[in-house]
């Protein structure tokens, strides 16, 4: 079942006629949830369900389900969107009973739909990877990807990996960082990657962060050997390799650091 995401007008009719009818609700965090239902007077009874007990708490919310109805709900948002939520929807459908979703707010779409950018096709990269390593290589796997892209992103990360995300795509790729959605400093910031990332260079990132990244746009995306005749043109013309790299990767929807790296041998 989503809730709200910042503002708590963002639930449903319906949603909070569930929540008060159903036998347990199962919160991933049940201090966020019991805003809700204090503002709503609902006095169903809550158990918490996150990444840290999801082994403990199955067993009794399948009891629960015997029984009656249980809402999953998540911290913010849609669960099971990169929360333990999914395992838990697997499990009760293993179990054989019935899952019925109730649609509401979602930070991804909410960020995309106010992004700017393409909206007919798109994937969801959830949280970013931790490591370094790990975060360039899916970035570099994802540089020639035509569908819009979105992720999330915690603050004090987003620096790191706006350069990540500058590297692997180009400084010239649009994009978005959508922060603080729906709350009282929400803020969407649009542009290029390049222009997105100076202005968090300057300014300290706070709250919460759906990133919105264009996809390479419509038109083919090079092959090897037009790279490498532009690389080579760009280079005559006395622009530094590093240079011409990145304009490259822009303009053929190559990753840069595959381009400087090819072979410029005539």
């Amino acid at each position: 079942m989503a809730t709200p995401i910042g503002n708590l007008e963002d639930i449903t009719l319906r949603a909070l006629r569930v929540l008060a009818e159903v036998r347990l609700i199962a919160a991933e965090d049940t201090r966020r949830t019991r805003k809700i239902l204090t503002r709503y007077e609902i006095s169903s009874p809550i158990m918490s369900y996150h990444e840290h007990n999801k082994g403990i708490r199955l067993e009794p919310i399948l009891q629960a389900l015997r029984k009656g109805d249980v809402a999953l709900v998540s911290d913010a948002g849609t669960p099971a969107l990169s929360d333990p939520g999914s395992e838990l929807v697997r499990a009760v459908l293993e179990s054989g009973h019935k899952v019925v979703p109730i649609p509401g707010a979602s930070a991804p779409v909410a960020a995309l739909v106010a992004s700017g950018l393409p909206t007919d096709s798109f994937v969801f990269l959830g949280y970013l990877p931790r490591r370094r390593t790990d975060r360039k290589a899916l970035l570099g796997s994802m540089a020639r990807e035509r569908r819009t892209m979105l992720a999330f992103e915690v603050p004090h990360r987003l620096r790191e990996s706006l350069e990540d995300l500058v590297e692997a795509m180009g400084p010239d790729r649009q994009g978005a960082a959508c922060r603080e959605l729906t709350k009282i400093h929400e803020e969407i910031l649009r542009g290029t990657l390049g222009t997105v990332r100076d202005h968090f260079k300057k300014t300290e990132p706070r709250g919460e962060f759906t990133l919105v990244i264009g996809g390479v746009s419509g038109r083919a995306i090079w092959d090897e050997a037009n790279v490498r005749q532009t690389m080579r043109d760009m280079l005559r013309q006395g622009a530094s390799r590093s240079d011409a790299a990145r304009r490259v990767a822009a303009l053929s929807g190559w990753p840069r650091r595959k381009v400087y790296s090819l072979d410029m041998e005539e």
